[in-house]
């Protein structure tokens, strides 16, 4: 299993993971806000006019209203990217890194107007009279490329359970089960019956569910969020300083953080905004195809909000929290993950700055360590001689001990090339002690540096089981749609309950070669989508124009 998973994550990043497809992305964004003219600006108070409901007519062909659609795109883009992937990027890439994933909404904003516009325009009505969209369908349609659309779709299905299903549900339970003590089975087959009572009813019941819950679950995060700003105001000024301030220059290391480049706030920076708003990947565009409205460009005016509310509003309030609080650059005990251990052969002082700047520079990349290869002994969880150093999170570990189950350790540890060989161990075995965190449980602990002391630590999980929920409703529509495409609507009952099963069984499973899949998948969405739009840039720019000249004329 370890092999298949270092085999994708290769692939992934030589692929998905580099930089050549996180120029492709940004650079396709930044030639449309151009080639446009900043509609992300010009046409932002227009899109809000729409939103409002000022211009839905009942009798347009579609299933759904333009709030409803966006709040069902927003359910699938709102999830554990906005807490989980903004406290990942601080933590790679320093807090320049929220400057970046601001950029990558701005220009994402038009891609969104354009990769909806053109969905829109080449939808179809399905065998059951639903509305059936996205960028497989102007693939077919329009660029005539069957075999493109069906790439596409295929790697939405798959993208369906590694973006949207198996990773969401598990980071729920694990979630569930570290705050409440709920099992991990239970809180599986609760979320499972309801996923599978509200997709059954199909986009329309998707619909009603997302335009309610989406709203409601951002004001109580934003509000969460406000309450660790609130108590923290004296912290607000440096953070948005910090932001702006090391764009060009980095981060330099405080406290336990040991710094971070321009190249890695970049790559980290885009990288995460992109998997939170998915602009780009041509999944928004299938819920809003099902928009009622006669003028395409209208509802990709109402997409063009997207990753504003994504963003630049929830994931920036994550960043000003994380950063405010402090928490970024404070050691937490915590039980270490194989994936973030290192164990350098030598010993290295944190407060010894030579030593420092090396285990910097090695982190940063910028300079080679020996790692250790051998046996490390214990005795009591504590280690016994031997000149190492622990590296955990991008941070020096203080504090280790291991542990068999809730015991102390005494034995050997075998360590090679750095790395700790766990699977030749008792499954019980694990490494513990003080150093960095990311992803939600950075997050998690930011919360609680705010009015709501202790009871903040709750916000998290409660907020990823809302964002992530309805992150797997909103996927499950995605993947109907690629199958409906596919084979026709009569095979989306077995679709949703392949996809209701595994859902399930991810809560209680590992899920870590679904999340390293999930990369590959979703650049398989990407690519066939980005040529598309690419080579339809004229007729974007015509459809714009058009319907720009006929709202003004109305307006005379």
């Amino acid at each position: 299993m370890q092999k298949l998973n270092d085999l994708l994550s290769f692939v992934d990043s030589n692929f998905g993971g580099s930089q050549w497809f996180v120029f492709l992305l940004l650079g396709t964004g930044i030639f449309y806000t151009i080639y446009l003219k900043f509609p992300q600006i010009r046409f932002f108070r227009h899109s809000i006019r729409i939103l409002s409901g000022k211009y839905d007519n009942e009798k347009h062909v579609g299933d759904t209203t333009h709030f409803q659609a966006l709040s069902t795109a927003l359910s699938g883009t709102i999830g554990t990217g906005n807490i989980a992937g903004v406290a990942l990027a601080i933590h790679l890439g320093g807090p320049s890194a929220i400057f970046w994933m601001l950029v990558t909404a701005f220009v994402g904003m038009t891609t969104k107007l354009v990769e909806v516009t053109l969905s829109h325009k080449y939808r179809e009505l399905a065998a059951d009279g639903s509305v059936s969209g996205g960028p497989m369908y102007y693939m077919k349609n329009r660029l005539r490329m069957r075999h493109l659309a069906a790439l596409f779709a295929v790697a939405t299905i798959f993208s369906s359970f590694g973006t949207g299903s198996l990773p969401q549900v598990n980071s729920i339970s694990n979630a569930m089960f570290a705050s409440f003590g709920i099992s991990h089975y239970i809180t599986g087959a609760v979320l499972a019956v309801l996923l599978a009572l509200i997709i059954i009813g199909g986009i329309k019941r998707i619909a009603k569910v997302s335009e309610k819950l989406v709203p409601f679950m951002s004001i109580v995060y934003v509000l969460g969020a406000l309450s660790v700003l609130a108590y923290n105001y004296e912290n607000i000024i440096p953070s948005v300083a910090a932001i702006f301030g090391d764009v060009f220059n980095g981060t330099a290391a405080t406290g336990g953080f040991l710094g971070a480049t321009m190249a890695f706030a970049f790559n980290r920076g885009v990288n995460r905004g992109l998997f939170s708003n998915e602009a780009g990947q041509g999944s928004a565009p299938i819920a809003h195809a099902a928009a009622r409205t006669q003028e395409p460009v209208s509802e990709g005016m109402v997409a063009l909000l997207e990753p504003f509310i994504d963003t630049i509003i929830i994931c920036f309030f994550t960043g000003l929290t994380l950063l405010s609080s402090g928490a970024w650059t404070e050691k937490y005990e915590n039980r270490f993950q194989q994936s973030d251990l290192i164990v350098l052969d030598g010993l290295y002082d944190e407060d010894d700055e030579a030593d420092r700047e090396k285990v910097s520079g090695y982190i940063l990349r910028k300079l080679d360590l020996p790692l250790f290869t051998g046996k490390l002994t214990f005795e009591a969880g504590r280690q016994v001689g031997g000149n190492v150093t622990f590296v955990h999170a991008r941070s020096f570990a203080d504090d280790v001990t291991v542990k068999d189950g809730e015991a102390l350790f005494s034995g050997e540890l075998p360590v090679n090339n750095g790395r700790v060989a766990f699977a030749s161990m008792a499954e019980k075995i694990t490494v513990n002690g003080k150093s960095l965190l990311h992803s939600a449980p950075l997050s998690t602990e930011a919360f609680r540096k705010g009015l709501l002391g202790d009871m903040g630590k709750y916000v998290i999980p409660l907020a990823l089981l809302l964002f992530a929920f309805t992150t797997s409703v909103a996927w499950s529509y995605y993947g109907d749609r690629a199958v409906t495409y596919l084979w026709g609507s009569k095979y989306v009952r077995y679709y949703h309950i392949i996809y209701v099963l595994a859902f399930f069984l991810a809560s209680f499973t590992d899920t870590t070669i679904i999340w390293t899949l999930s990369g590959i998948t979703i650049a398989l969405m990407t690519l066939p989508n980005l040529v598309g739009i690419l080579l339809l840039h004229k007729e974007v720019k015509s459809s714009v124009s058009e319907y720009w000249k006929k709202i003004k004329q109305k307006s005379d």
